[in-house]
């Protein structure tokens, strides 16, 4: 890598319900693989000055959702040229409905929902899916099905996406408002999305969760959960997420 010039990274990981230490810490590792590569690192998109540097910009939060402001630097940076690689709850805006104990998808920022292509809404019990390449391209070439025992994301689509991996989906998701999922079928895990003159790539896998992770809804969750962390197929992929949001695959 010798003579490679600098590029810059920044990475948003934050948000509620999730082991963002751990997600974090996996991140940068795969980025310290790169010498040429430095990082900032912020827990939601208020650090505007160093996403504005900023080549390449990797986001891995759950319910942080942008606020104007902040909506209209993440264009900037796209139209600029600079590339997003999302994962995991990007997408997500999570609001706890008391009364029907349900776990509701509020469209509170329609613009971020649509520069993503898509918006959470719910997803069915963790278990195992089987995860499989659903086009040739660069980003998933010689990735085998594996099984991801991860959150399976249930998103509405808000525009068009180039589906890359895909599983299937043919049931009911409890404890959300929109539960009922039956006839599902086709479920994107990664697509590309065109916004304007840029794109979007998105991996929606990822899942983390620890001890403390559910506070305050719950003191100490019982389990520790590493998802699709724990399969070399998804570094694969981290791996040429990261290299494409540098312009470095193609």
């Amino acid at each position: 890598m010798q003579g490679t010039a600098r590029k810059d990274v920044h990475f948003v990981c934050g948000g509620r319900y999730h082991d963002f230490d751990f997600a974090r810490l996996e991140v940068l590792k795969l980025l310290a693989e790169l010498p040429h590569v430095r990082a900032t690192v912020a827990s939601d998109y208020r650090d505007q000055d160093n996403l504005h540097h900023a080549n390449a910009l990797i986001t891995y939060t759950s319910d942080v959702v942008p606020a104007e402001a902040e909506i209209d630097s993440l264009a900037q940076f796209l139209r600029e040229g600079g590339r997003w690689f999302a994962l995991h709850g990007t997408n997500s805006s999570l609001r706890y409905n008391r009364e029907t104990r349900l776990w509701e998808a509020p469209r509170t920022a329609p613009r971020f929902f649509d520069m993503l292509g898509s918006q959470f809404e719910a997803h069915p019990p963790i278990r195992p899916f089987t995860v499989r390449p659903s086009r040739t391209h660069p980003l998933v070439d010689g990735i085998e099905p594996f099984e991801a025992d991860d959150e399976l994301y249930l998103s509405r689509f808000t525009g068009a996406c180039e589906c890359l991996l895909e599983t299937e989906f043919d049931g009911t998701a409890p404890g959300f408002a929109r539960h009922d999922w039956r006839g599902t079928g086709r479920v994107p895990v990664m697509y590309l999305h065109p916004w304007e003159d840029a794109e979007i790539l998105y991996l929606n896998l990822g899942h983390a969760r620890g001890p403390l992770d559910m506070q305050p809804l719950m003191e100490h969750y019982p389990d520790i959960e590493r998802g699709s962390w724990k399969q070399p197929a998804f570094y694969e992929l981290m791996r040429r997420g990261i290299r494409w949001a540098l312009s470095e695959l193609e």
